[in-house]
C-alpha cells in the first residue's frame, strides 16, 4: 500500500472515530432528578474460542452514570480453558473489577480499571501448579459506538500499568476489549 493510500485511510479512521454527533452519547443525564435505575447500565464481555486452544470467558458488569460525563461501576470475570499443547494446562479463572469512565468526547472515553483474578500459575520451584492472585491497573480509552437509545458496542484499548512478566495474568500489558452494555 503506498504511502498516500496508508495516510487515507488513517484519515477516514480518525473520521469514524472522532467525527459523531451529541445524538449517539452513550447516556444522556441532565439532572440529578434522574432515576437511579435509569442511570444503570449493563453489559460485559463474552469471549468463546474452540480449538487447541479451548477459551471461555464470561465477565458481566453493571454501571451507573454518576454525571453526564463519568460513569462507574463493577464486573465479575469467568474464564474457562484448556491448551491441549501442555499437559496440566486446563482449569478456571476469576474475580473482579472495579473501573471508571470520563467521556472526553459523545462517544470517547478515558477508562481506569483495577482487576484482580485468581489463577493456576505454574510454580518452578515446586514444579506444580498453584493458584494466586494477580492484580492489574488498567488505564486507557476507547469508543462507544450505539446500537439505539441505549446500547452499543465499546471498543478498548487498555494497559496495565502494575504488569510484571514473572507474576502478571496477562501476557502484555496491552489488552484491546471489545465489550456490548445496554
Amino acid at each position: 500500500m503506498s504511502l498516500s493510500r496508508n495516510n487515507l485511510l488513517i484519515i477516514a479512521l480518525l473520521g469514524f472515530f472522532f467525527i459523531s454527533g451529541q445524538s449517539f452519547a452513550q447516556r444522556e443525564i441532565y439532572s440529578d432528578s434522574i432515576p437511579f435505575k435509569d442511570r444503570l447500565y449493563f453489559g460485559g464481555n463474552l469471549g468463546l474460542q474452540f480449538g487447541t486452544v479451548t477459551l471461555v470467558d464470561v465477565s458481566p458488569l453493571v454501571g451507573v452514570m454518576i454525571t453526564p460525563r463519568l460513569s462507574g461501576g463493577v464486573g465479575a470475570t469467568f474464564q474457562y480453558y484448556d491448551d491441549s499443547r501442555y499437559q496440566g494446562a486446563e482449569g478456571t479463572s476469576y474475580g473482579g473489577r472495579l473501573f471508571s469512565r470520563f467521556n472526553v468526547l459523545p462517544n470517547v472515553f478515558l477508562h481506569a480499571e483495577y482487576e484482580s483474578i485468581n489463577w493456576e500459575t505454574y510454580d518452578y520451584f515446586v514444579e506444580d501448579f498453584r493458584r494466586t492472585w494477580s492484580n492489574a491497573l488498567f488505564l486507557g480509552a476507547g469508543y462507544f459506538a450505539p446500537f439505539g437509545s441505549r446500547g452499543g458496542a465499546n471498543f478498548t484499548f487498555l494497559y496495565n500499568v502494575l504488569h510484571d512478566n514473572q507474576n502478571s495474568y496477562y501476557a502484555e500489558p496491552y489488552v484491546i476489549r471489545i465489550g456490548f452494555v445496554m
